[in-house]
């Protein structure tokens, strides 16, 4: 396939400037300010915080991308995803090294990328045509498609400023696709979405790509999402390429160095007042009461939760466990307004989860109060993890690579 994006030896430096001192002062400030200088001075103390200093955002990037490609971006917060996508749709110039693309680019980096607020929808659409060097007649033969996947055509001659952001999202997304580009840039900003559009979205993605030949690039936390979408991989972190290949083994290199390696998670943050509840802290246990995470199948599970309720009514807390595909395993409710269940204060909760029952691999812990929860946007997202392994049955040969979820030791007979 032809190569259509060529990064060398690409590096963009930013410079930070330290205040030191309030941009709005009173006379106090002005004063105090002053005698602080003048005992520096005399004590010859220095400060010793840099006024500017260099931030490599991204450095030693060298990649190529062929046509058709899915190539999905990930990486921990900061590491320089967004940075990559505004170099490569032209945004930001790099500091150093060079970026050849053939093609036009079509990008979608944030909530209103491209937009002018006082234009209306139908405007912008044009707009945005003409950006990527599109004639009006080329633009109308797309508007239609445009407007029926956007599902806004209601608000189509109304200033975008009055957009809500999913409405925006909406339009930008539709615009960026149907549009005749290249290439598609696609930063996480489809999680502002309803979770119905951004199935949508995943699959105008897959079909540009698989049946018009086009190149997309997608940055996204979400694993589930970018494992099914994309078919090679770029990890980046702190500005350097960690690991590029196949997207499978890209997200495996991923999650096996930010892996949670403990038994227990301990909730840091301040409790949430708007919620109905709270969970202080988690543990996992063997059948002994020890912690731990690595588990055989032949013994069980108990996941201990310190849970604060604050008020009780028809919603559940569920307890959602996920593989490491980002596939849910399975999940479990624990209802609040039942008998015998969770009751307003804190308490202890224990969730016992049975031998020979869970296949080998390894398990995130996730806790949310909806049933259909998105990664990414639960309440305690992948807090915890466990490993399962086969136990060596009696009378069993040793099993490996055993397809599905769940391994339950089922009861059978012969009969004559």
């Amino acid at each position: 396939m032809e190569i259509i994006i060529k990064v060398e030896n690409l590096g963009k430096k930013y410079i930070i400037s330290h205040q030191t001192q309030d941009r709005y002062l009173a006379l106090r400030d002005v004063i105090a300010s002053g005698t602080k200088k003048v005992v520096k001075t005399i004590a010859g103390k220095p400060s010793l915080v840099p006024k500017k200093e260099n931030l490599w955002a991204l450095r030693n990037i060298d990649f190529n991308i062929e046509q058709g490609d899915r190539v999905g971006i990930i990486g921990r917060n900061g590491a320089g995803k967004s940075t990559l996508l505004k170099l490569l749709s032209r945004i930001t110039e790099p500091s150093e090294g060079k970026i050849a693309i053939k093609g036009r680019v079509s990008s979608l980096l944030e909530v209103g990328t491209g937009f002018h607020p006082e234009l209306t929808g139908r405007e912008n659409v044009y707009l945005n045509g003409a950006i990527l060097g599109m004639g009006k007649q080329e633009i109308k033969k797309k508007f239609d498609e445009i407007v029926d996947f956007a599902e806004i055509e209601k608000f189509l001659d109304t200033p975008v400023k009055r957009y809500s952001s999913g409405m925006y999202v909406r339009l930008a997304f539709a615009v960026a696709a149907h549009l005749d580009s290249e290439i598609l840039v696609i930063d996480e900003v489809l999680a502002v979405g309803d979770a119905q559009f951004q199935k949508k979205c995943l699959g105008k993605m897959d079909s540009v790509s698989l049946k018009e030949g086009r190149t997309v690039l997608f940055v996204s936390h979400n694993m589930g999402i970018i494992r099914n979408l994309c078919n090679h991989g770029i990890l980046l972190d702190r500005g350097e390429i960690k690991y590029k290949g196949d997207m499978e083994e890209t997200i495996s290199t991923y999650e096996y160095e930010n892996q949670n390696i403990l038994s227990i998670w301990k909730n840091n943050k301040d409790l949430d007042k708007t919620d109905f509840f709270d969970i202080e802290n988690v543990v996992l246990l063997d059948e002994k009461g020890n912690s731990k995470r690595e588990f055989f199948n032949s013994e069980s599970i108990i996941i201990k939760m310190d849970v604060i309720v604050k008020e009780i009514h028809s919603k559940m807390l569920i307890l959602l466990f996920f593989t490491k595909h980002g596939e849910t395993a399975f999940t479990y409710p624990i209802f609040l307004a039942s008998k015998n269940s969770l009751k307003k204060g804190k308490q202890t909760v224990f969730l016992e989860i049975q031998k020979f029952l869970l296949n080998e691999g390894t398990y995130f812990i996730t806790i949310d109060n909806s049933l259909h929860c998105i990664q990414g946007l639960a309440k305690y997202e992948n807090i915890l993890n466990f490993e399962v392994r086969f136990d060596k049955m009696e009378g069993m040969p040793a099993l490996e690579n055993v397809p599905g979820y769940v391994f339950p030791l089922l009861n059978w007979r012969l009969e004559e």
